[in-house]
């Protein structure tokens, strides 16, 4: 076995701690012996919106000596202003489009580097905006998360300090995230080390959406994630988390419930090299080597190219047994400026993915086996590996021939993602951006719970493998390494996209005023078949199902940014959101659509049959801010959205034989739709920031299915709508330089309301409905604690993340199960050499995830049995009137294990950095 329980984390952890600090020790006597007296100025500099703004002119000048130094900011809005003497000075940004911003006394003591993030304020080109030092706060630029003062819904902006220090190396975004009020994520098998889900605002993933440098990314048969098959740790420079549906001009899938914005690592205008080793708990390893070129030229032309390139591997033995886990990945961020007002980027990023036992659910009695005083039991196909504990460590038989064969498990993912980004300016405020993207997903997989028999006995009738009373699969075994039925699936799922984004946008004395459209078409082939894993996987003839489907998303928009009062914006628009779904069925073993007889046809059945289907609304949006004093601004906004239905709105669910025929083609289902109204405040003060909110949002629950027993069509119709209401802050303190204390909390009340719609059936469906119960999955409140300290070469960090009771339904909305609180606390020292050399910016990192080695249940799908109620005089069943008992079989979801991390980065940059 990889793992064993006697296995001592904690003195791993002494191991790395020893390890550790002679490194932490020799690399502080390097940087006490090193000499730089010159200093720096660097930062970012962002629109009303948080964009970046590309091609300012930042000039930062000595009040003394009135001498200038003047620079421009990159493609990701970055500018850095080097070789300064101490003294005082003012940094002056002007932009086409923008006011000129100021901000004045500003110290600089030999060799430091000072960070001034600067937002531009829309007005007309001689208008001067002075920045108040409240809004550039010491807490703003300590904050891992926070909003900002121009913004028009909740929002939280996680730094890319917060990331590169705070953050486990292996992470992915869904681990990046969690610090977000009212967010969490799920990750079973190791941060960074499975397939995670992230939960907001009781929204579960594939109710909100994600992007990558403003280009959406989701499945083709629902839109949810997979956060380590796309955009690791390593190519994510920072996220913006908008808490809210956006405005007209906020694209994607199903950006109602929230849209976590993931934008790639920052180009740099200096050559910088960094090559990064990992070693972590469960033998874990991550290798990465990543180049900056700083601005070239090619060929002997003027600099105008800047070039980014990462590479690294994972692999992992991962927390649950036998869950090994393989990671190669590249990406490539590419910019050429054409001239000062036109700039080109490419992106293109390639990961494969390799692993065993994915998807692998373990029972309630194969992790706690049978407690005293428990009301269910464990026998039958339960009682296999009964008692094996939370990691499924299937160590309680001493004969490996009865253990799990990962080699019947594998799981086998490669994607890729590139797009091309042109943004131009044309004068007079107007600004064009378009960008063409393409990406891929590929899964096959293979799973089975098979086991090699070497043997096979027959006692009283029983067959017996190896003297234990245990059937490989749960089929009898006719021969060695044969079953006689097949026991595993033969699982695929790929498609292929093909999109764009563009944006039309001027900026006046009015306003701004934004136009675009965002279109995606997608091919997708999937099918999963019955296969013996025994017999070289030979499927069965008829799939579980098999289908191919064409679908397009189509969203144009239009809204204007204008501004009645010096200190009020208030931005209306709407966007038309349209999908388009066209389903090629094969005829299948009854698990989907069956033997696509028509009705009384038992001959002759069709192999195929096809299914189109439309979606679409209008969806507006109004928002303001007003700014009370220039570091407090309060904001409201009330906006609709709508998701991408699923695909399997397009399932008959219908079990159809030769006796029953099938039952027909379906209708298609009515679009779903939200309603959010949310209310919030942000100030910067030097020493405190304080993000708040409160919002309310009404949303239209996903889809089920009923026969309509008169004419045996499958009717879709959509459940009980939910109301989602709470409150949210977070907030940063800075009582001294260098310390920095964060916090934030959110508290929900989610519950279902109305009435279920299934068009022309009556009861139940159009009179009986859950109201009050509580919403899945949703936690009552969500808390975390962070304290910081940031100073000479020194990140120290701990983070706890508390996540509240919540309910879980069983196939009904009758909360027949409890999660109980848990929270997951990390801790983090780093240290980084800062004495301009080559080395500079060489990092040694430890960090430690789950410190406290919580085991607490996170995730629990109930699989007891039900019942229900038929409606007299019909053959319709009541689906509300589901009961399901806990039971054995049960699947809950636990926490991983503490894991520690010790990673060393080398930086090697040119001298005199």
């Amino acid at each position: 076995m990889r793992h064993l329980v006697a296995r001592s984390i904690a003195s791993s952890g002494i191991r790395v701690f020893a390890f550790a600090m002679p490194l932490l020790l020799l690399l502080s006597f390097a940087t006490l012996h090193a000499q730089d007296n010159g200093a720096k100025i660097n930062g970012t500099v962002t629109d009303v919106q948080g964009k970046a703004v590309v091609d300012a002119t930042v000039s930062v000048i000595n009040s003394a000596t009135i001498a200038a130094k003047t620079t421009r900011t990159d493609a990701n809005g970055n500018y850095s202003v080097e070789n300064l003497p101490a003294g005082n000075y003012t940094v002056e940004v002007n932009a086409i489009g923008f006011g000129k911003v100021s901000k004045s006394g500003i110290v600089l003591a030999a060799g430091q580097t000072q960070q001034l993030a600067l937002s531009l304020t829309v007005s007309s080109v001689t208008q001067q905006v002075e920045v108040n030092a409240g809004i550039d706060s010491i807490a703003s630029q300590a904050a891992p998360s926070g909003g900002f003062i121009e913004e028009r819904s909740a929002q939280s902006l996680i730094s890319n300090t917060y990331i590169e220090n705070f953050t486990s190396p292996i992470a992915d975004y869904g681990e990046i995230v969690q610090i977000v009020p009212g967010a969490f994520t799920i990750s079973s098998d190791g941060v960074g080390l499975g397939q995670s889900k992230t939960y907001f605002r009781g929204f579960p993933d594939g109710d909100f959406d994600i992007d990558f440098d403003g280009i959406p990314f989701y499945d083709t048969n629902s839109p949810t994630h997979h956060s380590w098959a796309f955009f690791p740790a390593q190519w994510i420079g920072g996220v913006d988390f908008d808490r809210s549906p956006g405005s007209a001009s906020t694209i994607g899938p199903t950006p109602f419930g929230g849209s976590i914005h993931l934008l790639s690592k920052p180009l740099t205008s200096e050559q910088d090299i960094r090559a990064t080793v990992t070693y972590g708990t469960w033998n874990t390893k991550l290798y990465d080597a990543a180049f900056n070129s700083g601005s070239f030229g090619l060929f002997g032309s003027p600099a105008k190219s800047n070039l980014f390139i990462d590479w690294h591997r994972m692999t992992s033995d991962g927390y649950q047994t036998f869950n090994n886990n393989m990671r190669n990945g590249g990406s490539l961020l590419y910019q050429y400026q054409f001239s000062p007002r036109t700039v080109l980027t490419g992106f293109a990023g390639v990961i494969e993915l390799d692993a065993y036992t994915y998807g692998l659910n373990p029972t309630r009695c194969q992790t706690l086996g049978l407690p005293t005083g428990a009301t269910y039991t464990c026998t039958g196909a339960n009682s296999t590996f009964i008692g094996s504990g939370i990691n499924f460590m299937m160590t309680n038989n001493s004969d490996p021939n009865n253990w799990l064969d990962y080699q019947y498990n594998n799981y086998h993912v490669p994607t890729d993602f590139e797009y091309v980004g042109l943004k131009t300016e044309f004068g007079k405020g107007w600004y064009l951006e378009v960008k063409p993207y393409t990406y891929n997903y590929d899964n096959a997989e293979l799973f089975s719970n098979a086991v090699p028999i070497t043997e096979t006995t027959t006692i009283n009738g029983s067959k017996t493998y190896n003297g234990v009373n245990i059937a490989p699969c749960n089929v009898q075994v006719v021969k060695k390494g044969v079953s006689a039925l097949p026991c595993g699936v033969d699982k695929y799922n790929s498609y292929r996209k093909y999109g764009e984004t563009s944006t039309l946008s001027q900026t006046s004395q009015l306003g701004v005023f934004r136009a675009g459209l965002w279109y995606e078409w997608a091919r997708t082939d999937r099918h999963q078949y019955p296969s013996d894993p025994l017999n070289k996987w030979a499927d069965q003839a008829l799939p579980n199902f098999a289908e191919q489907f064409w679908t397009g998303s189509y969203q144009p928009f239009a809204e204007f940014e204008f501004h009645p009062a010096k200190s009020l914006n208030v931005t209306a628009g709407a966007k038309y959101a349209a999908y388009s779904f066209d389903v090629l069925h094969h005829a299948d073993n009854g698990k989907t659509v069956g033997n696509l007889c028509a009705l009384g046809q038992t001959t002759g059945c069709p192999t195929t049959a096809e299914d189109t289907g439309t979606f679409s609304a209008w969806l507006p949006s109004l928002d303001l801010n007003y700014r009370i004093q220039p570091n407090w601004s309060i904001y409201a906004q009330g906006s609709t959205g709508s998701i991408v239905p699923p695909s399997n709105v397009y399932d008959f669910n219908h079990t159809p034989s030769a006796a029953v025929p099938h039952p027909g083609l379906l209708t298609p289902p009515k679009q779903q739709r939200s309603t959010t109204y949310q209310v919030g405040t942000v100030m910067k003060l030097q020493h405190f920031t304080l993000d708040a909110d409160a919002y309310r949002v009404r949303f239209q629950n996903s889809y089920s299915s009923v026969i309509d027993p008169t004419t045996t069509e499958t009717v879709n119709y959509l459940q009980p709508s939910s109301i989602t209401q709470g409150v949210e802050f977070e907030t940063t303190i800075v009582p001294t330089r260098g310390l920095s204390i964060y916090l934030n909390a959110s508290a929900a009340n989610a519950y279902y309301v109305g009435k279920v719609n299934a068009g022309t059936l009556t009861s139940p469906f159009n009179v009986k409905a859950p109201s009050g119960l509580w919403v899945a999955q949703t936690p009552a409140d969500t808390e975390m604690q962070g304290v910081t300290y940031q100073g000479k070469g020194l990140d120290l960090g701990f983070f706890n993340k508390r996540v509240g009771e919540q309910h879980v339904d069983g196939g009904a909305y009758h909360n027949q199960a409890n999660i109980n609180p848990f929270n997951a606390t990390n801790a983090f020292v780093n240290y980084t050499v800062r004495n301009h050399s080559i080395f500079d910016q060489t990092k040694i990192r430890l960090g430690a995830d789950n410190l406290l080695n919580q085991h607490n249940m996170t995730a629990l799908t109930l699989a007891g049995s039900s019942t229900s109620t038929v409606i007299p005089g019909t053959t319709l069943v009541d689906p509300f009137n589901q009961t399901t008992a806990i039971a054995g079989s049960d699947n809950p979801t636990f926490m991983s294990g503490r894991s520690f991390t010790l990673s060393v980065t080398f930086g090697f940059a040119p001298r005199e950095r």
